[in-house]
């Protein structure tokens, strides 16, 4: 496994050899002790699937607030979507930036760090998406930031098919 740095403190690409042969294809998308010798935050209690019918879905931005803040590792299994994650650090020199990043092939994922929102939209139609997270949900504790936020200035790929109530109504930063 390799780390790649991002524009924003902290994040990151991993990616993990995709070993092929006459069968398919074999591909680790945890390794404790590679993301230990990273660096990385490797304690993760959750593991979650999401499938996306079709192209144009936006799930996100969201975040859980302290104490209940989360490191995420999110990988697009099959289709393409375009992963966005804004650093919400307020001491962070990377503060309220934000960068997209389209994944579509499972030996690259988004390292996404506490402190950080994060959201998808699908690029493609039946897009499956497995995300790993370091603390359990906490409806409480959960939150979120309006995909189209002006100040944010967010440049999604394709129009929004599809956003939940929820999502749709998270505040504006102003």
């Amino acid at each position: 496994m390799e780390r790649h740095s991002t524009k924003l403190d902290l994040a990151f690409l991993l990616k993990a050899p995709l070993f092929c042969d006459n069968r398919g294809t074999f591909n680790r998308l945890f390794c404790q002790d590679k993301l230990l010798k990273l660096g990385l935050d490797n304690c993760f209690v959750q593991s979650n699937l999401c499938i996306n019918s079709k192209a144009g879905i936006l799930r996100g931005l969201h975040y859980q607030r302290k104490p209940y803040e989360e490191t995420k590792i999110v990988t697009c299994l099959t289709g393409s979507i375009y992963d966005v994650i804004v650093d919400l650090r307020p001491n962070s020199s990377t503060y309220l930036q934000w960068q997209g990043f389209e994944l579509s092939s499972p030996d690259t994922s988004i390292y996404v760090p506490k402190g950080f929102a994060h959201g998808y939209q699908t690029l493609s139609d039946n897009a499956i998406i497995h995300y790993s997270v370091s603390e359990f949900y906490k409806p409480n504790s959960e939150d979120g930031l309006h995909y189209n936020d002006p100040k944010l200035a967010i440049q999604w790929k394709v129009p929004v098919s599809c956003i939940s109530d929820k999502d749709n109504s998270w505040p504006k930063l102003d």
